[in-house]
């Protein structure tokens, strides 16, 4: 080899090695994605058992804040009537429950190992639930001063926005 090559062998040695590993990375991304859409469809079939609202025609936004967080369901057409009273009545069943350490609905939905879950079932005395009615669903707040309890839910609500894919949002 002569020495004048070598840049021109080491240039083309990087240029493969970077190439073979955006290939790695892009397989990588696929399946990722592949693993999450899926992951998605399953919490969506798992919620159809729990929730009885359509989730295609609602939406669950989870606005995090310093001392906890707000959990809100909305008809997408605030005229649903029907939407709008299921969403109601879960969500009152759901707050009466995370009020006395139940967690156990976003357990069977996202599994007992949710980010947040099992911190939020054993400090649930030490956060204020409180439910509401919105105009076109309802809402749970969550109030804590617990630090640590704040940092579990708002892992809580990052989860759900993932699981629920296009039918959750960050507020």
């Amino acid at each position: 080899m002569k020495l004048k090559d070598r840049p021109v062998r080491l240039l083309m040695a990087a240029l493969v090695a970077i190439a073979g590993a955006l290939a790695v990375y892009v397989l990588i991304g696929r399946n990722g994605q592949q693993a999450m859409a899926d992951r998605q469809v399953e919490i969506a079939a798992k919620g159809a058992q729990v929730m009885p609202f359509d989730l295609e025609r609602t939406t669950h936004r989870f606005t995090k804040s310093a001392n906890g967080g707000l959990q809100t369901v909305t008809a997408d057409d605030p005229a649903d009537a029907r939407q709008v009273t299921l969403i109601r009545e879960h969500l009152a069943k759901e707050a009466a429950g995370f009020g006395q350490g139940d967690f156990g609905d976003p357990a069977s939905i996202h599994g007992t190992d949710m980010p947040g879950l099992r911190e939020l079932e054993q400090g649930h005395s030490r956060i204020d639930i409180r439910f509401a009615q919105t105009p076109a669903g309802a809402q749970i707040t969550y109030t804590t001063s617990d630090q640590p309890l704040v940092k579990a839910m708002h892992a809580w609500f990052d989860a759900q926005v993932s699981d629920h894919g296009q039918h959750a949002e960050h507020g």
